[in-house]
């Protein structure tokens, strides 16, 4: 039989989480009312929770995934991880566009003063990201650095220095150019250009980024990387199958279980090494679509990101 006493009380508490959730009074004006001290009415609400009376859920709205996102990070051991809608999983414009729209908003609202970012060059999703975002009204000091050669065909290279330049202007930085192609002929090649200063000037921040956004690219290079001409041949591109390679990122390419693929291709890649890209304290993968799935799975399962910005379909086959 239930006392007295504990009849009281659950009348006292729920009358107070009524107060509180169904008439929006604060803690502060339900003591007053109640001649109750403010810690006794903090209590209530809290005790309301565990007896049951008060039963907090979150309705997800039209296009919000909470709960993906916590299942994404907890599978993957990530920092964060945003789900955006999209309406098929081939519908690569689309992702880009809402994946773009996404960073943005995640960069606007996460970047702290001082940040030494590092942007990936040839990326359609990063570039939509910085087409979508809103200049920050507060200066933030920050640097913005190229960790991918961003040199290529006259007529793509515009996105490279696009990229790093307008996303420098949008947080009140800096830009810091990578002044080299992110391919180079032969490893003679790539250290006389690591040599020339104005690219060791560059290269030098990569040990101290405190944010990377970068694009997961699928073994096949997407239209924007080839329109560039930083690209493998054919051959080339079939001794990465071979050694199980099924995605990159920043031209540094690992298997199925996120293992890197050592090739003497790596060589002659200017741009960040991936561990040097899993030391900094945030690595934004942004990437998304059916023909990533299995690049993306490798880049979750290697570390090389911790914070993941992907569509719901693609979210679902990572579960």
């Amino acid at each position: 039989m239930v006392s007295t006493r504990h009849i009281e009380e659950l009348r006292l508490l729920t009358k107070v989480a009524h107060l509180y959730h169904l008439s929006g009074l604060n803690q502060r004006e339900i003591a007053q009312q109640l001649d109750l001290s403010q810690a006794t009415v903090s209590r209530l609400l809290k005790r309301a929770v565990s007896e049951g009376v008060v039963r907090i859920t979150v309705s997800m709205p039209p296009g919000v995934f909470g709960d993906l996102e916590e299942d994404l990070r907890r599978r993957y051991h990530l920092r964060e991880a945003i789900v955006v809608d999209c309406e098929h999983p081939d519908d690569e414009p689309g992702i880009q566009r809402s994946l773009g729209a996404a960073a943005a908003f995640y960069l606007e609202n996460t970047l702290k003063p001082d940040e030494i970012i590092g942007i990936s060059s040839w990326s359609a999703t990063l570039l939509a990201m910085v087409d979508a975002m809103h200049p920050l009204p507060r200066p933030t000091h920050a640097t913005v650095v190229q960790i991918l050669g961003g040199i290529g065909l006259p007529e793509a290279e515009v996105h490279a220095s696009r990229l790093t330049e307008r996303l420098a202007k949008l947080v009140n930085g800096s830009a810091r150019f990578l002044t080299a192609p992110g391919i180079v002929g032969s490893i003679e090649a790539r250290d006389i250009l690591l040599n020339d200063p104005y690219v060791a000037a560059a290269v030098s921040l990569f040990d101290r980024l405190t944010l990377a956004l970068v694009g997961i690219g699928s073994l096949q290079p997407s239209e924007l990387l080839a329109s560039s001409g930083n690209i493998y041949s054919e051959d080339e591109l079939e001794m990465l199958r071979r050694g199980g390679a099924v995605g990159d990122v920043c031209l540094r390419f690992f298997d199925a279980e996120g293992k890197p693929v050592i090739t003497p291709l790596n060589e002659r890649v200017i741009g960040i090494p991936l561990e040097k890209l899993q030391r900094v304290s945030r690595t934004v993968g942004i990437a998304g679509g059916r023909r990533k799935l299995a690049a993306i799975r490798g880049a979750l399962m290697g570390r090389w990101i911790n914070v993941l910005i992907t569509d719901r379909f693609t979210a679902e086959q990572l579960l």
